[in-house]
């Protein structure tokens, strides 16, 4: 029945959000005896659907009381915060997304609302209270033999006595059993404030020190540790979290790569004694529920998640890091596209709590609040210990040629010759998957791409198939050429990370190597048995993608060869430069992190880009004055505000209708620029036609006061979608 009250039962109105593209919320009313206050979690009906809900508050009163439908349930969890209420409602405000999208990503684990299920073990009630005229059999005998030790569950008593559950079920009717609940033991041990962490440096202290003072002040302030790659900044801000720990306050880690995070999580436990909590995509759905629940409760104390763990309920949130703040990887593309760096420190802003933004190459973004004072800044300049900064050097790749159809210059075959003989290890990094980005046919030059995305297919010669990197599509090698119909004439075109292990095993045939991509680590496990074999010397060299950049520490590892370092620095992206930058500059820094000094060549056909030159000569700063120069003269974010609009279609004639009428409907505002519509990059994209817009603006103008007055009353026909990007970071 969908109302759970007659109309003329006293009754309650409430604000309900639902998590669907919604912005809008719908009243229902509630028995006043649940006191649903805000931020409660309900079931309601919608349509013939019984969906989750969220109040926000008292209803209104402008629908008839007959109309009105009533809440299902009330889910016996704690109501969420109200700092993600408010989240939620700047988040949709700042992306231009309907509320409920965003809720969605608050509730994301249904099941967890429910109550976990109740376990319990079985005894044997003595004989001498058995009932009078109890019958014995033999399945009965071999139970109470199993039970003549410590209680079990029914299905380890099941399994020890051979017997089935309708034997355990008669037992319990007769009176030969007895159940006993069991109270669930947290899913996750509290780690330990008090123990000894690793001995800081002076100036690791230092910082420390200052990260402790802002979890006890218990304010919001934002705080940027900056440290050179190896500086020890996990360290440091590990002592953030025993002070977070210590006020009996939860803490919450961001990690832009959190299932390939082994070596972090192995130094978390070392230092606190246990695991933390973890919330990335991968969870099974039962660690999923049981960690959902814990945030909520305050089981679960410290939490290392990816960007989509910053909605999560936590019951006394103490202190937000995010680690590597500059990564790419924060900023979510698809659905709501929001930048998770910028929205913990929202959510720490809601919450009343400190944020330390931490990076070896932080970005403009956070460098320009910086220097204008928003946010408070903390330097390690130097690795402790004995450990060095790796030299970088260049190679001119015009001058030092590989030979045809190699890709390792001779200057860096000859480095990795000499590591290898030393007993040390190598990293060959090159930023591309698969075997050859690019397969052509010798013949007639057809090359082969999606078909449905305007891109190339990528070889992927370990799994025998072709692959579009965008939407997925999978096919093998066709044997004839579509285009001139030549036989077996198709030829890889560049290399990815599997043409050049082809390479390392015919140069070097005696050295051990791994290749290292999104294709061959999937996950943790994986990543962190990757981790042990590389610490345990059973690997010589990796050939790896930017999941080896970052957060790893391989002792014996002394050389990093940079087989195309101009790979990022092509395409119209404004923060490539920088991107590149920070790129590089983390993957050297995986270079002489131990006693044994560290060497990194970098092979590009232009020494001479700022890129490279800061890169050699160590000077993050002049290169980063320089990026901003360049940002600064253009009206670039920071210095400037942009939005991407993407309009698709499933054919081209209606998006290219669609975006025109969008680009006549632009306002003409002085400060503000349209520029567009033009075919997007991946001009088809799953199968559906794209077109672009760029909105600039300067800074002090409200951009998303701009897009709402002027995209609202735009009406689209349903096959035509419109994506809003505020601050985009792809151009794609």
């Amino acid at each position: 029945m969908d109302d759970l009250f007659a109309l003329d039962a006293p009754f309650e109105r409430v604000s309900v959000l639902l998590p669907l593209p919604l912005d809008a919320a719908y009243d229902y009313k509630a028995d006043p005896a649940w006191g649903l206050g805000r931020g409660a979690v309900v079931e309601v009906p919608l349509g013939k659907r019984r969906l989750i809900g969220v109040v926000l508050g008292p209803g209104g009163d402008d629908v008839p009381d007959e109309r009105l439908r009533g809440v299902l349930r009330a889910y016996d969890v704690p109501p969420l915060p109200a700092a993600v209420l408010d989240l939620v409602d700047w988040v949709a405000s700042w992306t231009l997304a309907p509320r409920g999208s965003v809720l969605r990503m608050a509730v994301s684990s249904p099941g967890a609302l429910e109550p976990p299920p109740a376990s319990h073990v079985l005894t044997a009630v003595p004989q001498a209270a058995w009932p009078e005229g109890t019958r014995m059999t033999p399945a009965r005998r071999r139970a109470l033999a199993a039970l003549d030790g410590p209680a079990l569950e029914p299905k380890d008593l099941a399994r020890e006595a051979a017997i089935g559950p309708a034997v355990i079920k008669s037992m319990l009717e007769s009176g030969l059993l007895e159940r006993h609940a069991l109270t669930p033991s947290p899913p996750f041990q509290p780690p330990d404030p008090d123990r000894a962490g690793h001995a800081l440096t002076g100036e690791q202290a230092d910082a420390a020190a200052a990260l402790r003072r802002s979890v006890a002040d218990r304010a919001f302030s934002v705080t940027a540790l900056d440290g050179v790659t190896g500086s020890g900044k996990t360290e440091v801000y590990f002592e953030a979290i025993a002070a977070a720990l210590s006020a009996g306050r939860q803490a919450l880690v961001l990690l832009p790569e959190i299932a390939l995070s082994a070596q972090w999580l192995e130094r978390f436990a070392d230092r606190f004694g246990t695991a933390p909590a973890v919330w990335h995509s991968e969870l099974k759905p039962k660690v999923r529920r049981e960690t959902w629940r814990a945030v909520a409760e305050g089981t679960a104390r410290v939490l290392v998640g990816a960007r989509s763990a910053l909605f999560l309920p936590f019951a006394e949130l103490g202190l937000i890091v995010v680690d590597e703040e500059h990564e790419p990887a924060y900023k979510q593309e698809d659905g709501v596209a929001y930048q998770a760096r910028d929205m913990a420190v929202v959510r720490a802003r809601l919450e009343g709590v400190p944020v330390a933004l931490v990076s070896a190459t932080p970005s403009l973004e956070t460098l320009e609040n910086v220097r204008g004072g928003r946010y408070r800044a903390l330097h390690l300049a130097a690795r402790p210990g004995v450990a060095e900064l790796p030299t970088v050097e260049l190679i001119d790749l015009r001058r030092d040629r590989p030979e045809r159809g190699r890709f390792l210059a001779p200057a860096l075959v000859r480095a990795v010759e000499r590591t290898l003989a030393d007993g040390e290890q190598v990293l060959l990094f090159l930023n591309r998957r698969g075997y050859a980005p690019l397969t052509l046919c010798r013949g007639c030059g057809h090359r082969l791409e999606c078909p449905n995305c305007t891109a190339w297919l990528v070889e992927h010669r370990l799994l025998g198939r072709l692959q579009c990197h965008h939407c997925g599509f999978s096919g093998r090698m066709p044997r004839v050429c579509p285009s001139c119909e030549a036989e077996d004439s198709f030829v890889a075109s560049g290399p990815g990370v599997e043409r050049l292990a082809e390479e390392v095993l015919s140069r070097f045939p005696e050295a051990r190597f791994q290749i290292a991509s999104s294709d061959t680590i999937l996950g943790p496990e994986q990543a962190g048995e990757f981790v042990r074999a590389v610490n345990a010397r059973e690997i010589d060299v990796i050939v790896g993608t930017q999941i080896v950049a970052k957060g790893h520490h391989f002792p014996w590892l002394t050389l990093v060869g940079v087989v195309d370092a101009d790979l990022g620095l092509a395409g119209g992206d404004l923060r490539a430069g920088e991107r590149t930058y920070q790129m590089l500059h983390q993957v050297a820094g995986r270079a002489g992190r131990a006693e044994r000094p560290g060497r990194v060549l970098l092979q590009t056909h232009v020494p001479e880009n700022p890129v490279m030159a800061a890169l050699a000569a160590g000077d993050r700063d002049r290169f980063l004055e320089y990026e901003a120069e360049q940002r600064r003269a253009a009206g670039m974010p920071p210095f400037g505000r942009l939005a991407g609009l993407v309009v698709s279609a499933p054919d081209p004639e209606r998006a290219d209708a669609a975006a025109r009428a969008i680009a006549r409907a632009a306002p003409r505002l002085e400060g503000v620029t349209v520029l567009g519509p033009a075919p997007a990059p991946l001009a088809l994209l799953r199968g559906r036609h794209r077109r672009r817009l760029l909105v600039k603006a300067r800074k002090e103008i409200n951009l998303q006061r701009v897009l709402r007055d002027w995209l609202t009353p735009i009406r689209l026909e349903n096959a035509v979608r419109l994506a809003i990007d505020v601050d985009p970071y792809s151009f794609m």
